[in-house]
Parts: structure tokens; C-alpha cells; sequence
């Protein structure tokens, strides 16, 4: 267990704008900072940040926090990961009272393939500059494709040895469970159940995830053997979806955000050869098709991406159509070509940094325009083929969000089709009221089916009194955790915290929903122990449910500009100018409230009561709660009539 004062050192050595700034494109908007939200697919941000109370709140998606929640939300860390992660970050030595060297014995699943993958890539870079085989077929491949040492350890690349249990065999000695040997993808199980290299006599690629650490490899061949393939990539496991990741994200992705502009390129070999020339702000979606997933990640960081062909025009045309899917994510698409016989990789390394920025530069085409040029010349002068490659352009154009964006490109695509304006606007009108139609059906049938919920539940008074009291209970938490530790001001009170005041008055009232109750418990305990208990105790308890209703009772998506009055002269009310009144009144609905539902269930026993003793008992009971409801009714100002 990681022992408090680190704990508390990392808490206040943690920059949250800078920790999740590593993750979502921020931009500042008055005292906070809003993005676009990592956890829904949104357009509109409704993610924000706010410094002054060291929390983020997801309207999207309901979830919020402080910077190790984030971290867990996103990353799927546990609670001791996230703080060593940003311990890591900020330089903080990390305390604990029991030694836990990750030995394999760790209790977490996904954690162990994470430790297992990471003593994998060690073993790999070892072998690639410390063994002979290693430094003769490994490092010297490296070496020819250019990649120098400082770059070589960056990437962590590796070797596997050409023999069957080189790993395996080392990784169970050390200790590590076959399991998580073969669910990790790093060997493999015979049929008599023994096991062996996935990788053997390949050259090693570790793909890291969006936080650093190992989660998968890529291990290239060197043999010319056409029956052996050139690639060998890790299976689908607990930590590695090939769909949701992109290679050198990791490296990439401070570039990314301050170039506000993503390469993405086809190959392993091309993203570290131009990072090296110091172009970092490029990716390789890993071998696979490029996925929506994939394109929403890069949209977190920048809302341009400029992808770089290598001059297969086969290779091209294919990619041309799944690319409209970054198109409809409201992406800035713009495409480069290189020469023929050159990729990324070969042309930085043949003509260097600078002529590979001016040829990006001088080359590059928005993608619309560039897919239009591309396909005319295929339709020639055919005019059944013209007519389908207009057809196809305006698809492209149809799935862009931003209407003025979408006509911009109508007017350019009519010039260079030579088409009337008008004609293509009046086919993209089309499409698009036909995707509007066939969305509405969608949405149409999806409320004409009834809910599950809807089967089993209805709104009876008494779940309308259950949301009153949900209500009133979580504004008195609001306010202890606003004001719990100001001085009262009122009534000649001298020296009380208006905390310990709404504890000692609500200490005959009963809290009714689980996680209320439980805020309560730990504010009165830290009360009795002579503390006041402030926000951030909150924001950083271990308790998720506690720090949701937190942060959700904090944060908010409005916030008014400084110059709101000398704009609009309408005075918003301040809570702050009548404290007690926001204090007392708070409290006094609260009791109301719960007076209000003692007295209902009066009544419905007085309606079943038997006995005229028992009658007489709930009566008097009954008109007791009745004076007690009319001395809150009094204080608050309102008139009861029953």
C-alpha cells in the first residue's frame, strides 16, 4: 500500500490541466478549460476542466473526478497504478508500507499481462545489444535502416531469438505464469500442452499504450522465406485491441497537440524513421484498417490529420473509401504523395528533415479534392464512369458535419468536375434527407420500443418524494463542502465553522440514499476527530461513489462572463450575501421534507390501526409532527393547509 505522505505529495505535485492535457486537446474558457470528451463520441465539448478545484467533469458521459480518477476512467488503471503513473511524471519516489515487487503474483489479471509484457520487451532489447545473435542479425538490420541508439532505446526495439523456448524458457524460470504467457500472445501452447516462442528470429516492435507501458508487439521477419510472414503481430487480449490503438501514439502525441496536426503513415519503420528526423507528430494505425476508434483518438489531440501514401496507387484507391469515416468524425483531411519507389521512411532518410517538411507542404491536397483528381483520371472520358465518380464525391462530402465546410467543397468539386454548382447541391440535399429519414425511422423505433424499465416501473408519488429528498439530502452536502469550513456570521455566534453547526442540527436526521448517508458518516466522523474536512479529502477519496456525487455537486457546464451585469444589468442572486438564510433554509426543507414523510405514514397507519389505544398513541404522534412541520413552515415562510 502506498503510504499517505506519498500520497499527498503526488497530490500536490499533480497539474490536473496537465495530466489530462496529455490525453484531450484543452482550451481555456474563463476560469476553466473545456475538450472535447474522451469517453463519448461528441462534437460539441462538454468536457471540463476546472484548476482551482483539481477536478474534471464529463457531461457526456456523467463522469468526473480528480486526476487519478481519470486516469482509472480512461486508462482502466487501479487506484495504486494511476498514482504511480503521475508519481512517474512528476519525479515522486513512491513509499510503501509492504514490499510489491511486481512478481507475478499480483492479483490483478489485467495487470499481470501488463507486468508480463513489459518483462517481455526488456528481454527483447536486451537480446538486441547484448547477445551476439542479437547485435549480429537484429541490431545490425537496425542499424541499416538507419535507426540510431538514442532512437533504438525510445522505442524499445528488440530481438527474439531463432530458438523455440529462448523466452519462454527464461520468463518461466523468472517465474512468470504460462497463463499470462499465452494469453499475452508471447507464446504459444503445443497440443501436449508445452509451450513455445510466438517470435523466434524475428526483429521486435513494442506497441505501447496512450500511457507508456507495453501492451502488444509487432516481430518482423528478416528471412526471405515467402512461406514465413513478414509480420507476426499479438493476438486480441484483455489489454491490447488492435482497433483502439495507434503505434507511436504514445511518442506522438505532445506533437501532436502543439503541431495541431496528425501524420498519419502506413508502417512501423516510417513512423520512427521521421520522428527521428524530428517530425514526432506521427502515427501508424498498426497493420490494420484505419478504425473509427482509432480516428476518435487522434481527434482528442488535433482535428487535423494528414495522412502520408507511399505511392501505391492499388494501395490507394482502396483506402480511399474508408477514409470518409474520418470525414464524418469532423476531421480536416489532407493526403501527400510520395514518388514512386519512396515512403516516408526511405524519402526523410534519403533527402533528410527539411526537404521532407517542404515536399509535405508543397504536396499536399485536401483529401475531397485529392480523391476527385484521383478517380476522374481512372473514369477518362467515359461518361457512365463520370457520372458514378460524381456520385461517389458528393457521398464523401455528404458526411461532413459542418455545412459550410461541405459547401466549400460542392463549389470546388463542381469546377474541377465541370459540373453545374447546383446540380451537385441538389444531389447532396438528397443524401442527405435521406439519411435523415432513415435516422428518424431509427430513432422512431427505438421510443416505439418500450423500455424495460418502462415495463416495471412508474412514477408513484412516492418516487417523486424519493427524488425530493435525493435533492434536498445532496444540497446539504453541496454546502458543507462550499462552506463547512467558513465562520458563522449571524446571530451573534462567535467562533463555529458552519460544518460542525450542520452536523450538530441534523444529527436527529436520518439520510435516506446510500452514498448521502455514507458523505455524512465520514464528514461526522472527521468531525469528531477535530478536523474539517474540505473539498479535496473528497475529490480524492477512494470511494468512486463518493467522488462522483462530489465532483457532480461541484462542478458546473454554465459559468457567467466577468462582465455578465455591465452586459445585460440582470443581478444573479448570491448565495454568499444571506448565509443564513442559505444555511437554515437548506436545513429547515430538509427536516420539512422528512417531517412530511413521517406524517404521510402516520396517516396510513392511523387508517389501518385496530385499537382505539393504538389510535390515540399515532394521533398524538401525529399532532406533534403537525406543530413541528408548522415551526419549519413559520421559519421558512410558508403556509401549510391540510
Amino acid at each position: 500500500m502506498i503510504t499517505k505522505p506519498t500520497i499527498d505529495r503526488i497530490m500536490e505535485a499533480t497539474d490536473i490541466v496537465e495530466v489530462i492535457g496529455e490525453f484531450v486537446a484543452l482550451k481555456k474558457r474563463g476560469a476553466n478549460y473545456v475538450g472535447l470528451s474522451p469517453f463519448a463520441n461528441e462534437r460539441t465539448p462538454s468536457f471540463t476542466v476546472s484548476p482551482a478545484k483539481g477536478i474534471f467533469k464529463d457531461f457526456s458521459s456523467g463522469k468526473g473526478g480528480s486526476a487519478v480518477t481519470f486516469l482509472m476512467e480512461l486508462e482502466k488503471f487501479t487506484y495504486p497504478e494511476a498514482l504511480k503513473w503521475l508519481a512517474k511524471k512528476y519525479g515522486i519516489q513512491v513509499e510503501e508500507t509492504v514490499d510489491t515487487t511486481e512478481n507475478l503474483e499480483e492479483q490483478n489479471h489485467r495487470e499481470s499481462l501488463m507486468i508480463v509484457s513489459g518483462y517481455a520487451a526488456k528481454f527483447f532489447h536486451e537480446s538486441l545489444l547484448e547477445t551476439e545473435e542479437g547485435q549480429n542479425i537484429g541490431l545490425s538490420y537496425f542499424k541499416e535502416r538507419g535507426f540510431n541508439a538514442d532512437t533504438i532505446k525510445k522505442f524499445e526495439l528488440g530481438y527474439s531469438p531463432d530458438q523455440w523456448e529462448a523466452f519462454t524458457g527464461e520468463a518461466v524460470k523468472q517465474g512468470y505464469q504460462e497463463q499470462y504467457l499465452v494469453e499475452s500472445g508471447l507464446s504459444v501452447k503445443r497440443d501436449n500442452g508445452s509451450l513455445y516462442d510466438r517470435y523466434r528470429g524475428r526483429v521486435m516492435f513494442p506497441i505501447h499504450s496512450f500511457t507508456g507501458r507495453v501492451i502488444a508487439f509487432g516481430g518482423r521477419t528478416l528471412k526471405s522465406d515467402k512461406n514465413v510472414p513478414k509480420y507476426v503481430n499479438s493476438p486480441e487480449s484483455e489489454i491490447y485491441h488492435k482497433s483502439n490503438v495507434l503505434y507511436g501514439l504514445y511518442f506522438a502525441k505532445r506533437a501532436i497537440r502543439e503541431e495541431d496536426n496528425c501524420y498519419l503513415v502506413e508502417g512501423y519503420a516510417d513512423v520512427i524513421s521521421v520522428h527521428q528526423a524530428g517530425v514526432e507528430n506521427v502515427v501508424a494505425s498498426s497493420g490494420t484498417s484505419l478504425t473509427v476508434e482509432q480516428i476518435r483518438l487522434i481527434g482528442r489531440l488535433t482535428k487535423n490529420i494528414t495522412i502520408l501514401y507511399d505511392g501505391d496507387a492499388a494501395g490507394i484507391k482502396a483506402s480511399l473509401r474508408g477514409l470518409d469515416m474520418i470525414l464524418e468524425e469532423g476531421l480536416n483531411v489532407k493526403v501527400v504523395l510520395f514518388p514512386d519507389g519512396h515512403d516516408p521512411d526511405s524519402y526523410v532518410q534519403k533527402f533528410g528533415t527539411n526537404a521532407f517538411k517542404t515536399h509535405i507542404d508543397r504536396n499536399k491536397k485536401d483529401f475531397i479534392l485529392y480523391k476527385t483528381d484521383i478517380l476522374l483520371k481512372e473514369a477518362g472520358n467515359d461518361p457512365i464512369k463520370k457520372s458514378e465518380v460524381i456520385r461517389e464525391i458528393v457521398e464523401s462530402i455528404a458526411k461532413i458535419p459542418d455545412s459550410i465546410k461541405a459547401s466549400v467543397f460542392i463549389k470546388e468539386c463542381s469546377h474541377q468536375l465541370q459540373i453545374d454548382e447546383r446540380a451537385l447541391l441538389s444531389e447532396l440535399n438528397k443524401m442527405r434527407q435521406v439519411k435523415a429519414k432513415k435516422d428518424g425511422q431509427q430513432q422512431q423505433n427505438k421510443r416505439s420500443e418500450p423500455a424495460p424499465e418502462d415495463l416495471l416501473f412508474f412514477d408513484e408519488p412516492e418516487e417523486k418524494v424519493a427524488k425530493e429528498s435525493d435533492a434536498q439530502e445532496k444540497e446539504i452536502i453541496r454546502l458543507l463542502l462550499l462552506y463547512g469550513n467558513k465562520m458563522i456570521d449571524w446571530d451573534g455566534i462567535a467562533n463555529t465553522y458552519i460544518g460542525p453547526f450542520m452536523i450538530a442540527e441534523l444529527s436527529d436526521v436520518e439520510f435516506e440514499q446510500p452514498v448521502t448517508k455514507h458523505f455524512m458518516e465520514i464528514y461526522r466522523q472527521e468531525v469528531e476527530n477535530g478536523v474539517l474536512p474540505e473539498e479535496q479529502h473528497f475529490i480524492h477519496h477512494p470511494d468512486k461513489g463518493i467522488v462522483d456525487l462530489v465532483v457532480t455537486l461541484l462542478a458546473t457546464k454554465y459559468t457567467l462572463s466577468e462582465n455578465w451585469y455591465e452586459m445585460h444589468k440582470i443581478m444573479v442572486p448570491d448565495e454568499q450575501a444571506n448565509m443564513k438564510a442559505t444555511i437554515l433554509g437548506a436545513i429547515f426543507h430538509l427536516k420539512k421534507q422528512k417531517v412530511g414523510k413521517i406524517l404521510e405514514n402516520l396517516r396510513k397507519e392511523l387508517q389501518t390501526a385496530a385499537g382505539e389505544a393504538d389510535q390515540e398513541i399515532l394521533l398524538n404522534q401525529y399532532m406533534h409532527m403537525k406543530k413541528v412541520e408548522k415551526t419549519i413552515s413559520d421559519y421558512l415562510g410558508s403556509v401549510i393547509i391540510k
